[in-house]
């Protein structure tokens, strides 16, 4: 069985070299060791020396010098926004105040479909809209030194 044991961030590996590809939702991109299938029915070990959070467009070097690109699945959010940027600014304090995942954009959160959040955002004059998207949250304030898919950019 071929093994995944590097990832490369997206622009620091050539996406011409994949062999194929691995669609994974959120939950199933933070992964250290565990047996996948690419979207072509290839089974894989992914061996990562620690957890990663795996991003769209990051390369999983096989060990017979070939690649698998992420690609982020698309999954039920709710897509939150508001009137103006206040009102968004207390609809986050909301989401963060019971600890959820959350995508924070320039005029948008994402965060997964739950009625029950729903119900509230709109309580709070806040417009809700079930979309299907990628979901990419915010890694944390404790994540460590590192960018929330898991490696180090180097900038000059």
């Amino acid at each position: 069985m071929l093994r995944a044991d590097r990832v490369e961030p997206i622009g620091h590996w050539r996406r011409e070299q994949a062999r194929g590809t691995v669609t994974l939702a959120f939950d199933d991109r933070h992964r250290r060791r565990v047996r996948m299938t690419s979207d072509d029915g290839e089974p894989f070990l992914l061996d990562l020396s620690r957890a990663t959070v795996l991003a769209e467009g990051d390369g999983l070097a096989l060990s017979d010098g070939t690649w698998l690109a992420v690609k982020a699945a698309t999954e039920a959010l709710l897509e939150i926004t508001a009137p103006d940027v206040s009102l968004l600014l207390r609809l986050a304090w909301h989401l963060g105040n019971r600890h959820l995942p959350a995508q924070i954009e320039a005029n948008r959160i994402l965060i997964r479909d739950d009625h029950v959040i729903a119900e509230m955002i709109a309580g709070l004059g806040g417009r809700v809209h079930r979309i299907s998207a990628p979901f990419t949250p915010e890694a944390g304030a404790y994540g460590g030194s590192q960018t929330a898919h898991g490696h180090r950019h180097e900038h000059d």
